[in-house]
């Protein structure tokens, strides 16, 4: 089934904040479209929202944080990220202030709120800074996994959700371990494709034609460096797959992990390359940048 990013971390925040009362929300105007809604809805005593003040929101969410709270602070990530970047940088992260940025309506795949809305650069941006970690689920499942692990985490992160529905990978069986990538399909030793958020699902829709090993990262830092430099030394191409900027995001920090090391694969990346969105639907915008089973296919087939 289909489903938001953002919609499953509604819920999951819903039902945490009823079982924990050291938890708080903090939103900037945007509770509906956050979800955050569904934590007001059964905590509404717990739920603050800053109005469109995404820097004064950071700024309670640390003080909240300082006081011994759990908080889980929301806004579109271009927001997050962007406007209130030196909040988190010195208030949040400086003194690992336990505070959970969970930013929504990230990527291209907004869609027609075109490039102003559309945060390509938020993972370079939330990677680094120090004591940060930063978190990008593919689908529903590990959304609401991801979010009652940062719940239990001490210090800072940041987790990155989109606003369109994405095809589920996983199920509520599925067990996650988030120090770890995850190999979700083993190839014949040829190719491998590292992907986070919805290009998993494009992954794997190409998987077969090409015979690939696919390679979920969700957790971009701390990153798996191990299983990484494992899977970089046992195939002879490899790929990396993200709805964000070649520059500071996956593709970055596959190439980091190479960088150490004297391995010779070849890294390719599939990426925005370097420039702003534009407004459009959703698979149009995602067709038009090469964020498509197809345009994968094609690449690694050259």
């Amino acid at each position: 089934m289909a489903q938001e990013t953002r919609n499953a971390y509604g819920e999951k925040l819903a039902e945490l904040i009823q079982k924990n009362e050291n938890i708080v929300v903090v939103d900037a105007d945007l509770t509906k479209s956050t979800k955050t809604i569904e934590a007001k809805k059964v905590c509404p005593e717990r739920h603050f929202n800053a109005g469109i003040a995404e820097c004064n929101m950071m700024g309670m969410a640390a003080g909240l944080a300082a006081s011994g709270k759990t908080v889980f602070a929301s806004s579109f990530a271009v927001f997050a990220s962007g406007r209130a970047f030196e909040i988190i940088r010195n208030s949040i992260a400086y003194p690992k202030l336990n505070v959970k940025v969970c930013a929504t309506h990230a990527g291209l795949s907004v869609g027609e709120d075109g490039a102003s809305h559309q945060a390509i650069e938020d993972v370079a941006i939330m990677r680094a800074i120090p004591n940060m970690k930063v978190y990008v689920p593919c689908d529903q499942y590990e959304t609401k996994a991801l979010i009652e692990h940062v719940a239990k985490v001490d210090g800072p992160c940041y987790v990155r959700l989109g606003r369109g529905k994405v095809e589920d990978v996983f199920n509520e069986e599925t067990v996650f371990d988030f120090d770890k990538v995850s190999v979700l399909r083993k190839g014949n030793g040829d190719v491998v494709l590292f992907a986070m958020g919805l290009m998993v699902q494009e992954a794997l829709k190409a998987a077969e034609e090409l015979d690939a090993t696919i390679v979920n990262v969700s957790t971009l830092k701390p990153l798996d460096e191990e299983g990484i430099e494992e899977l970089l030394r046992s195939h002879k191409r490899a790929y990396t797959l993200e709805e964000h900027s070649v520059i500071g995001g996956l593709y970055s920090a596959v190439a980091e992990v190479k960088a150490k090391t004297d391995i010779t694969t070849k890294i390719t990346p599939i990426a925005i390359n370097d420039v702003f969105g534009e407004s459009g639907k959703m698979a149009d915008v995602l067709k038009k940048y090469g964020l498509t089973a197809e345009h994968v296919i094609e690449v690694v087939k050259g």
